[in-house]
């Protein structure tokens, strides 16, 4: 009893020092390569392009994979990048970054703060900015290019790097696959993406098993009443009087038709009807986003939707029916279980104590998804981009935390990008282990 005792003592004694080594190791290769990481996020910060637009920065990009050795493929869906590093035989691990930006106007006060502006598809003049954190994405993923490339002792297999555009607008991700992105390109056993997260303080990294983020759709809502003067409402059917009752019933759907273990949200966003005071208008448009978990509570969202909008039209004896339009959005994103859980077990074992956690899901969505649904295993990391002063402060009541899409959203860019660098090069090493390190039936794969 005593001696199995003491081998159990000595086990742990040996698993305890491997772990502190494998912290040591990977904060050591993460520091090595944060200064040229740091710079290449600087430029991209500066010069932010809009969904389907990114040109430069995937030259950018394409650019500095070239030069780490990776064969590179460019123009895939659009302006996407794809970039191989064979390494002998094992798994194909693909590993997903963004290329687009927000038409969002900078306001973080950074000295090297975006004051690109531009003409959006409507001709209008748009700021521009990384309110998304798309820049620490492609700079940690790069950042992780140069550590996987420098040491290929460590790994065996096919890293997949792939630079996506218009996530933004959810048909990046299906515009790279439509290209032959699985069928062109080796098909991945795994796919990883890492997403910073204005929820957290900078350098935590957040997992979950199962549904992470929701289905979205957009819903266009055209209401069609009666124009007519303002002084005399008895002779016209007013549509922004019904498009008021509208959004004030719409509110019902998730209050009193959908249960409150199935998370939803129907949001009206935008609302436009007429064009003077005295004046009743002919029409009037709504715009919605609707975001659910599972197909049952996404149709039935939209069922409802429909219905009510009609009732309420039938109501007010509006001269036609109204147009209810669905623009599909992306369907949820389920981090695949098995894999989950061991990225998370190799997280924990070479990253700092508390670091690793689990996290909540969360109400937006994204189109990593696509990827899930054609058939690969997927999971998404999140990380949290918070400056911790100003996390602490605003856990004790002293202030809100810019979200991300905020003109005032400025990640913590070190302790983000090293945990981001790191996390990503701890999971593709026990995803891609050399072929001493692989189970017997894996060795020949």
């Amino acid at each position: 009893m005593r001696r199995y005792h003491l081998y159990g003592v000595l086990a742990l004694f040996v698993a305890v020092r491997a772990n502190a080594q494998d912290r040591s190791a990977i904060t050591s290769e993460v520091e090595a390569v944060y200064g040229q990481s740091e710079v290449l996020y600087r430029y991209l910060h500066q010069h932010p392009e809009l969904s389907s637009k990114e040109a430069q920065t995937a030259i950018k990009i394409a650019g500095e994979l070239r030069q780490l050795g990776f064969d590179v493929t460019t123009g895939v869906g659009g302006t996407g990048v794809v970039a191989l590093l064979r390494n002998g035989p094992g798994p194909t691990v693909m590993l997903r970054t963004e290329l687009d930006a927000l038409p969002v106007t900078e306001n973080t006060g950074l000295a090297f703060a975006s004051t690109v502006v531009v003409k959006n598809d409507a001709g209008v003049d748009v700021g521009v900015s990384h309110a998304c954190g798309h820049d620490i994405h492609m700079a940690s993923l790069v950042g992780t290019a140069r550590i996987m490339a420098a040491d290929r002792t460590r790994w065996s297999g096919t890293l997949m790097l792939i630079a996506q555009p218009a996530e933004e607008t959810v048909a990046g991700a299906r515009g790279m696959l439509n290209d032959g992105l699985f069928t062109r390109f080796p098909r991945p056993d795994y796919a990883l993406a890492v997403h910073d997260d204005a929820r957290f303080p900078a350098g935590l990294v957040g997992y979950h098993a199962g549904p992470i983020l929701t289905n979205a759709d957009g819903v266009i809502i055209t209401i069609y009443g009666r124009g007519g003067h303002g002084a005399r409402p008895e002779s016209a059917i007013d549509p922004i009087v019904i498009a008021a009752r509208l959004v004030v019933s719409l509110q019902t759907i998730v209050s009193r038709e959908n249960s409150p273990f199935d998370p939803a949200v129907v949001t009206v966003g935008t609302i436009h009807g007429g064009t003077k005071n005295n004046i009743i208008p002919d029409e009037v448009k709504l715009e919605l986003t609707v975001r659910s978990f599972t197909p049952a509570v996404r149709q039935r969202l939209l069922a409802a939707i429909d219905r009510i909008t009609k009732a309420e039209a039938a109501a007010a004896a509006a001269p036609r029916a109204p147009k209810v339009e669905v623009i599909p959005g992306a369907s949820a994103l389920v981090n695949d279980p098995a894999l989950t859980e061991r990225v998370r077990a190799a997280l924990v074992r070479s990253m700092a104590p508390g670091l690793v956690t689990e996290i909540p899901p969360e109400m937006a969505s994204e189109d990593f998804s696509e990827f899930q649904l054609a058939g690969i295993p997927t999971v998404m990391l999140r990380v949290g981009a918070v400056e911790r002063v100003k996390y602490d402060a605003a856990m004790k009541g002293g202030g809100i935390l810019p979200s991300l899409h905020s003109a005032l959203y400025a990640p913590d860019r070190e302790p983000t990008m090293k945990s981001a660098i790191a996390a990503e090069v701890v999971a593709l090493r026990d995803l891609m282990p050399p072929a001493s390190k692989r189970p017997a039936q894996q060795q020949d794969k």
